[in-house]
């Protein structure tokens, strides 16, 4: 009889260390996570942050969509496309919720881009910039995945003043390219090189090309 109840008790302890388990598995962890190794979820930046608008109104923009002055939407360097992000104003406290779905702003010491509509939002039209804070708080991927990182190190009026630096560069990096783009004040040369998959490579990249060619760089994600 006693070792009857033994049993009994060693049997119950092990269904309820199997049910503790299958009700672990079951919970849903967070989806972002596990359907996106590696997408910054919860990423914060601080920075300054400028707007574009008339001039660049129905160009095309990173993602193949037209750019829309009048929505919610807005471009960052490296955050991967189809990143939703709340945008809030360090001067006014001020907040908007934005798309990812272009590449800029392409001057040093800016990390976003907004769109007219989200300017609007935040009370920065008048100021043409501010200090805001941005957190990403989804996720909507697209078909290419998020892309490698690379340099951009330079852009040019001049085809063959983006050549000679390019030929600089690959003494540092194999590779390299050359990306033309047609912009509201005339044709411009993007000198772009390397290809990375995490940020810390691809800045300290950036700041070896820095020190060595004595030049201005950036990082940015790839899309095509």
């Amino acid at each position: 009889m006693m070792r009857d109840r033994a049993t009994i008790r060693k049997f119950a302890a092990v269904v309820i260390l199997l049910a503790g388990i299958a009700v672990q598995g079951c919970r849903a962890a967070p989806p972002h996570i596990n359907r996106f190794p590696g997408y910054p979820i919860g990423f914060v930046e601080r920075g300054e942050a400028s707007w574009y608008g008339p001039g660049f109104h129905g160009n095309k923009t990173a993602n193949g969509e037209r750019y829309d002055m009048h929505q919610l939407t807005a471009a960052h360097q490296t955050l991967p496309l189809g990143s939703v992000a709340v945008i809030r104003s360090l001067t006014s406290g001020r907040q908007v919720t934005v798309r990812i779905n272009d590449r800029g702003p392409f001057a040093r010491g800016r990390v976003l881009d907004l769109s007219l509509a989200g300017a609007k939002a935040i009370g920065m039209t008048g100021n043409g910039t501010d200090k805001i804070e941005l957190r990403v708080v989804d996720y909507v991927p697209r078909p290419g995945g998020m892309g490698v990182l690379r340099v951009q190190i330079g852009a040019f009026s001049d085809l063959e003043n983006a050549r000679a630096l390019l030929t600089q560069a690959r003494s540092e990096f194999a590779g390299g390219r050359i990306v033309q783009v047609d912009l509201p004040e005339g044709r411009r040369y993007r000198v772009q090189v390397g290809q990375f998959l995490t940020e810390s490579e691809a800045q300290t990249a950036s700041v070896r090309l820095e020190r060595t060619l004595n030049l201005q760089s950036f990082v940015i994600r790839d899309d095509g």
